[in-house]
């Protein structure tokens, strides 16, 4: 690693070239205050970082404004392009620089697991790619997508839906095998063969291969008649009937049937939707939509900064990726994806032809999206709050605070996050206060700010449910960890109405009364809605904390139940919520639970919960 400063006064770009090592790598612009401005990769740092240092005049505008606050240049050396663009990735997604294009979406999208490997394999759910020998398809482009394939899949085939990872072994099988959608394998001996034939169908389903299964499944029809299995042949035209129902609805977009994924951009006023078509066996499956914040940047750029980081190490990466924009570093990052995935990906930009035309359709998307008047109008919010509560920046990144306890007991902190003006539910946050004791609503906010600021990234503005005092409170904490030169947010407070009427008041930093602002103005009832929104978090976290405390202490109040048994209890159900719902003979299974005990347990219960309304 080596350091420059850029406030030497007799700086050249030759005296940096001196001091500039040759070989990929990672450079890092500083501020006066040490803070992260940008971070760069380079295949040769020394030939990137002298580009910056031409005359002025010649730079991007948000890049000249970054060159104009950097006062400090990191850069280290990496033995490969590949190993910069790893580090590259940790470091933006560790420090968060303001001029880097940062996307804050790093939620994980769902997909089908298929067991294989298992004697009697069953689908799930899952939102994270391993590799242990089993079968992922997808990702779907919402939840709501992946749970309709795999409500298709339970009604058409018989697969076991046991939500252990093993076998279960039962007496008697589960409602599923009552229902006709279960083999019932956990509790009869089911001929692995014909199971095994079963999945090989499913695995065809989630292929595409949706002609060869339907030949096969005719084959298999007329096999079934003609042996007069009459109940097995209806089951399969059932099949057939609804796989060529599924057909019907899906739309071909790629003759090779691949897996793709088909990249959009469209931009206006420094605003840029991104829009990701899911092309799954040639088939359009979903689509997903991200807007982006990059004032003086260009197309090419946030493309390249997406690509890197929307496709990370647990993500399914199709074998082809199509772009709408050219990239500087196409071949490279398709490259360092490979690496990733352990399989070949090639990402192209295409200029003519049917590649050419996928990529337009996404652009289309992304256009529609932008031109959307009610969606833009949200996501310009940060904006315009930037402006009435007298920001330094715009505030993207807003996480709303508040606190619930009852006279200071079981205190709770709830944090809630709204990203581009609308909630991002990744970033909410439970607290338990643990060091305060008593009415001390202040305490309980620095604590709360104090534990936040401590983990990762830091918001652009702390929204805090309260008045003036609750906003020095978080002030003072916040201005503790500048002082070890951390970024930290800045702070808003926002006080409900008093009773006799008015509206809500906003306090800022450095003022004494509360600014003005209309009853209907937009950011007002945007602030109003983050901080309501934290309240509710806070509220139902302090709700749920009481009544498992109430819950548990009605055991303590029944005779014969110690603190042994007690724990006999939760260690055999699990929680409190299966004792409290269990009868007598369930009760009596636990060790050291006798009927007679069981039944009194059952009375105590009874009891305690109608005392408890």
């Amino acid at each position: 690693m080596s350091q420059i400063s850029l406030e030497e006064k007799e700086l050249t770009p030759a005296s940096i070239r001196e001091k500039l090592p040759k070989g990929p790598g990672v450079y890092l612009f500083r501020d006066e205050s040490d803070r992260i401005l940008y971070i760069g990769k380079a295949k040769d740092l020394r030939k990137r970082v002298l580009s910056y240092f031409k005359p002025s005049g010649k730079h991007p505008y948000k890049t000249a404004l970054m060159l104009k606050r950097a006062k400090g240049l990191d850069t280290f050396l990496t033995a490969t392009e590949n190993e910069a663009f790893i580090l590259e990735d940790t470091l933006v997604k560790k420090h968060m620089p303001r001029y880097n294009i940062v996307l804050r979406d790093d939620k994980r999208y769902p997909c089908l697991r298929l067991g294989i490997k298992e004697p009697y394999p069953k689908l799930t759910v899952v939102r994270r790619i391993k590799k242990d020998g089993a079968l992922y398809f997808g990702p779907f482009s919402s939840a709501n997508a992946v749970r309709s394939t795999l409500k298709l899949i339970n009604r058409i085939f018989q697969l076991r839906k046991c939500k252990t990872r093993g076998l279960p072994k039962r007496s008697r099988p589960c409602l599923n095998y009552q229902l006709d959608r279960c083999l019932g394998p956990c509790a009869q001996d089911i001929d692995q063969s014909g199971y095994r034939e079963m999945v090989k169908q499913v695995r065809m389903l989630l292929e595409g291969r949706n002609k060869e299964l339907l030949k096969q499944l005719k084959k298999n029809l007329e096999k079934a008649s003609e042996q007069l299995l009459f109940e097995k042949a209806a089951r399969i035209r059932d099949q057939i009937r609804a796989i060529e129902k599924v057909i019907e609805h899906q739309a071909i977009v790629s003759p090779k049937l691949e897996d793709q994924d088909v990249l959009g951009i469209a931009q206006e006023d420094g605003l840029f939707q991104m829009v990701v078509l899911f092309v799954r066996r040639g088939y359009l499956s979903g689509s997903r939509d991200y807007l982006l914040r990059n004032r003086g940047g260009s197309a090419s750029e946030v493309m390249e900064a997406f690509l890197k980081q929307y496709y990370h190490r647990d993500s399914f990466v199709p074998k082809r990726i199509f772009i709408s924009e050219d990239i500087e570093d196409l071949a490279p990052i398709g490259t360092w994806l490979t690496d990733l995935s352990g399989r070949k990906i090639s990402i192209h930009y295409p200029r003519r032809g049917e590649k050419r035309r996928l990529t337009r359709m996404a652009v289309k998307n992304a256009e529609n999206l932008l031109a959307a008047s009610e969606g833009r109008g949200e996501k310009d919010l940060p904006a315009m709050a930037k402006t009435v509560l007298q920001l330094q920046k715009v505030p993207d990144y807003i996480e709303g605070l508040d606190i619930s306890n009852i006279h200071g007991d079981m205190a709770v902190g709830a944090i809630v996050s709204f990203v581009n003006g609308l909630p991002s539910k990744s970033g909410y946050k439970n607290y338990r206060i643990r060091n305060i004791d008593g009415i001390d609503d202040y305490g309980m906010m620095s604590e709360l700010v104090s534990r936040r600021l401590s983990k990762g990234e830091v918001p652009d503005l702390f929204l805090v449910d309260g008045g003036k005092g609750h906003l020095r409170a978080v002030q003072k904490v916040c201005e503790n960890f500048s002082s070890i030169q951390r970024a930290v947010p800045e702070v808003v407070a926002i006080a409900k109405a008093e009773a006799s009427g008015g509206s809500d008041k906003i306090y800022i930093p450095g003022r004494k009364n509360p600014i003005a602002v209309g009853q209907d103005h937009r950011v007002l009832h945007f602030l109003m809605r983050i901080r309501d929104e934290a309240h509710r978090r806070a509220v139902t976290y302090h709700r749920k904390r009481r009544g498992k405390r109430m819950q548990k202490s009605l055991l303590d109040h029944i005779p014969g139940i110690g603190p042994k048994r007690k724990r006999n209890l939760l260690r055999h159900f699990g929680n409190i919520d299966k004792i409290l719902r269990a009868g007598p003979e369930e009760l009596s299974q636990a060790p050291g639970i006798s009927p007679v005990l069981a039944k009194n347990i059952r009375k105590g219960l009874d009891e305690g919960q109608k005392d408890m309304g």
